[in-house]
């Protein structure tokens, strides 16, 4: 098997959401503690939203990274399915990768919305064009 360059990114995004899953609970943890919030209170998501508001921009970019990211982490799967090994399509890759940290990174400090939409549009334009290039190899293939 050889190496596929959009590797890199795929397991760069893996190791951006487990990042912001460990700064989750670095956070949480001492919040509930600090707060002292039975755990019980905390079995609906709603509700912990309310008590835990220092964690809530942490846990907000957590199930960000599980919504476009997907049809990111497809997009790399298909052309290494398909051992498509593209400049311009990795360059795209990493370009979504780098935005989406600078989303994480806006989400979970200081929390700026139109810095983070910035991130996130430009970040979705980015996976827009890495499945236009795909879609121009299945199409034209």
């Amino acid at each position: 098997m050889s190496f596929n360059p959009i590797l890199l990114p795929l397991l760069s995004m893996v190791l951006l959401t487990f990042a912001v899953w460990i700064y989750l609970f670095a956070v949480r943890i001492p919040e509930i503690g600090r707060k002292k919030i039975p755990h019980q209170d905390l079995r609906d998501r709603a509700e912990a939203h309310q008590l835990l508001t220092a964690s809530a921009a942490a846990s907000n970019n957590l199930k960000n990274l599980f919504e476009m990211p997907v049809l990111f982490y497809l997009a790399c799967m298909v052309a290494m399915l398909l051992l498509i090994q593209d400049a311009l399509l990795v360059q795209l890759a990493w370009g979504f990768v780098l935005l989406r940290v600078i989303h994480s990174i806006v989400q979970c400090t200081y929390n700026r919305v139109i810095h983070r939409f910035i991130a996130y549009f430009m970040s979705c334009l980015f996976l827009l064009f890495m499945w236009v290039r795909l879609a121009s190899y299945l199409l034209m293939n």
